[in-house]
């Protein structure tokens, strides 16, 4: 079932509240009028029952009250008036058969439930279609008081339950009919309020991989939609650079995949070309298998950095003494220092959790870096030392400092500061894009700084006495 779109929801939303607010507007309205009503009907019939009550104390004979009493009712026939003596008397009655129910009938001696001297009772009652609003009070009668009178009295107020119902109706009816308003109304609006969204959704419907250069326009878009246009565009920009990234990296793995293949296929066609002694084909095999290794050696490098990618690296947690690791490579790597004139030095000690062989190679990632760079005469230097909980692993080469838009991209993958230069690890320039791989694995992170005729990089990694890294 397809959704209902943002702009029927909204409308919706703007009828419900503006009906849910209009019902009780009119809630409010109709108990007001309804105790408006209330409120005069009292007064009038308080001012009734006190000339009753002054009757009742200056008449002397039954015959001149009952007078009186009719005088009271001529002109309103819409009223009820009872009287009678509290021993049963009846003195006066006026339409008594519309008297409520349950409180007292003629005859009776005294109204059930009522006492003497009891305030008067207001009463609310319907008899058939009539609606009546009365009181029931007991009065002193004669000059001397030395009697007591009930007296009911009432008035219709089914005009006033008409025009209850016709309020009623009313106001029902135009709820109904705002509510559709506000339903038509809110549509429009919400349709005008959301322009700018779906010209922001039309331009980027225009989009695709050719055109992630372009940018959303940001002139007079309301700010709760800047906030998404800002965001949108900052992606698209993180998109432009990662597809130029991934476009750089297919042409450089072209590149570096194209070299040893055409030097196996020159070889190949060479050793061909005629009939040659055992040995040259032997030398064309030697050499073919330095390509062959060479290859090999890249693809196993892009496959480590896939895995790294997908979250595949899982290092251990064992014990890591760097400062042995670094004095092994040395040895390893001392035939070529020499050669090149460079000196190796290590200051500090340091031990972390994780894999060995994983730092190793890191490790000789950023040796063979260094020598290559440095210059004769100079030295590389391995600094070990901690910061609070993390161990630091420098690697200090003398040489031109490298511009700063490039520290950035030194672990991208086949990325060169020098191109004319060729890592002698011959990793294909995924040398540093492994170490920080590795790194990263680990929990740590890489980073790289040049200035002042010295380039360091620096590995942070959890020291051996905290927690395993995350991802073990």
């Amino acid at each position: 079932m397809r959704a209902p779109s943002l702009t029927v929801r909204l409308s919706l939303l703007f009828a419900l509240s503006t009906t849910t607010l209009l019902v009780g507007l009119g809630w409010t309205l109709e108990r007001a009028v309804a105790a408006h009503f209330r409120t005069l009907d009292r007064e009038d019939l308080s001012g009734k029952l006190a000339l009753v009550q002054r009757l009742l104390g200056t008449m002397e004979t039954r015959s001149a009250l009952k007078k009186r009493l009719e005088d009271i009712v001529i002109g309103h026939p819409d009223m009820v008036l009872w009287v009678r003596t509290a021993e049963g008397e009846l003195i006066f009655a006026r339409r008594a058969g519309l008297l409520p129910r349950n409180t007292f009938e003629p005859g009776e001696a005294a109204p059930p439930s009522r006492a003497a001297g009891d305030p008067p009772r207001w009463l609310q009652w319907r008899r058939g279609p009539y609606g009546f609003r009365g009181v029931l009070v007991e009065l002193p009668l004669g000059p001397r008081g030395e009697e007591s009178a009930w007296v009911a009295m009432g008035i219709d107020i089914g005009h006033h339950q008409r025009f209850m119902a016709s309020l009623r109706h009313v106001l029902g009816l135009s709820v109904a009919l705002t509510a559709v308003a506000a339903a038509g109304l809110g549509w429009g609006a919400v349709r005008m309020g959301l322009r700018p969204l779906r010209r922001v959704t039309s331009h980027v419907a225009t989009l695709d991989a050719s055109r992630l250069d372009a940018r959303l326009p940001e002139a007079g878009v309301p700010v709760e939609i800047k906030v998404l246009v800002d965001a949108f565009n900052d992606m698209l920009a993180r998109l432009e650079e990662s597809f130029q990234r991934l476009s750089d990296f297919s042409a450089d793995v072209a590149h570096e995949l194209r070299t040893p293949l055409s030097n196996l296929t020159l070889q190949t066609q060479v050793a061909l070309g005629a009939v040659r002694e055992p040995e040259q084909y032997r030398e064309v095999l030697y050499s073919s298998l330095e390509e062959y290794e060479r290859l090999a050696r890249m693809i196993n490098d892009m496959l480590f950095l896939a895995q790294a990618d997908h979250g595949l690296l899982r290092p251990g947690t064992t014990v890591v003494d760097l400062a042995d690791e670094a004095r092994a490579l040395f040895e390893y790597f001392e035939a070529w220092a020499e050669e090149r004139g460079v000196g190796l030095e290590l200051v500090g000690e340091a031990r972390t959790r994780g894999d060995p062989s994983m730092l190793r190679r890191a490790l000789s990632n950023l040796l063979t870096n260094a020598i290559g760079h440095t210059e004769a005469g100079r030295s590389v230097r391995i600094e070990l030392g901690h910061e609070r909980d993390a161990v630091c692993v420098r690697v200090e080469n003398p040489g031109p400092d490298i511009p700063p838009e490039q520290l950035s991209r030194l672990f991208d993958r086949f990325y060169r500061a020098d191109p004319a230069r060729t890592r002698h690890s011959e990793s294909g320039g995924l040398g540093l894009a492994i170490v920080r791989s590795i790194a990263q694995a680990h929990g740590g992170t890489a980073r790289a700084s040049s200035q002042g005729g010295l380039t360091r990089f620096e590995l942070r990694l959890g020291r051996a006495d905290c927690e395993a890294p995350a991802g073990t």
